[in-house]
């Protein structure tokens, strides 16, 4: 049923102070005003809603886009045969949506698929609007949960995705189409979004993506390293005012047809083929793990007498 993540929509105090700080740090394109803007990576309609709203900062809801088609009525026939309650919404551009939960309370919005008039590749197009380095597209979502086969099984059941990999017994992947992976769950202890991941291009693009982000003074939480099951590169920056992360990856893995879903370690090999873990702060979002993850705390802690 779905075909891809196509925006989210974030709480924010000030979107014109948002949408300013997202293009200059993620070279993300759009026009905007004091209640709400609309920002892209490149030619798609939006990737990323920034609303005015008075409430914590975060992540309102992931949007995904819908199979050639299925049509609206057939997505909400579908929830409501999964037992699932759902509304129709308003969608900027794309006029209506469903909106529904999952167990953990996660808002989604469903999309109608919608083919675009000019369907020329990217370098085939003229353009005075986007920025020399921009992401290709906003490409998955990584909650944290506590109870992450609850949740596979019900984006399985409702969503009709399909399980890519395990990593232990608290991590799973699942995918859409041969991407490996538009959504994926950790299990913590608690329900948070945890990142919105943008693709790049390749390894050169992440470098200038990587010394951009250093330039305006925003380092990274984890990275560059590459992800074992999944295979892609990665590099993970803080977005404080949002209480999330966002992830950089290029090289992902595509999956055959045939794919089944397999089980990895939890081991440092698992997460990293090249062996380096995250800071603990990367799971949490209070002050005292941001302050220590921008002071480096962890690394200066020393080790053990030998």
């Amino acid at each position: 049923m779905i075909l891809r993540v196509h925006h989210a929509t974030l709480r924010v105090h000030d979107p014109v102070e948002a949408r300013e700080r997202w293009a200059r740090l993620h070279g993300l394109s759009g026009e905007g005003d004091a209640e709400r803007a609309l920002l892209r990576c490149a030619y798609e309609d939006f990737c990323l809603e920034l609303r005015r709203d008075d409430a914590d900062p975060g992540v309102e809801h992931v949007a995904y886009e819908l199979r050639s088609g299925v049509s609206l009525a057939e997505a909400a026939e579908r929830v409501a045969e999964a037992g699932e309650a759902f509304e129709e919404v308003e969608v900027p551009i794309r006029g209506r949506g469903l909106r529904l939960s999952d167990p953990d309370g996660n808002r989604i919005v469903l999309v109608e698929r919608v083919i675009a008039d000019d369907r020329k590749p990217a370098v085939a197009r003229f353009t005075d609007q986007l920025p020399g380095y921009h992401p290709r597209r906003l490409q998955h979502v990584n909650y944290l949960t506590a109870d992450t086969p609850r949740l596979a099984d019900w984006y399985e059941g409702v969503l009709g995705l399909r399980v890519s990999d395990w990593v232990g017994d608290g991590a799973v992947w699942l995918h859409a189409d041969r991407d490996h992976h538009v959504v994926a769950f950790l299990d913590k202890g608690y329900a948070h979004v945890h990142h919105l991941a943008f693709e790049l291009t390749d390894w050169g693009e992440m470098r200038v993506a990587l010394d951009h982000l250093a330039q305006h003074g925003r380092p990274l939480a984890w990275g560059p390293g590459r992800h074992t099951m999944a295979q892609n590169l990665f590099a993970y920056c803080r977005m404080v005012e949002e209480e999330m992360f966002v992830e950089l990856f290029c090289d992902m893995e595509q999956l055959e047809p045939d794919h089944q879903p397999r089980h990895f370690a939890d081991d440092p090999h698992g997460a990293n083929a090249w062996g380096i873990l995250p800071p603990r702060s990367y799971f949490r979002f209070d002050a005292a793990a941001i302050d220590a993850e921008r002071e480096q705390l962890e690394a200066q802690q020393g080790l053990p007498e030998g």
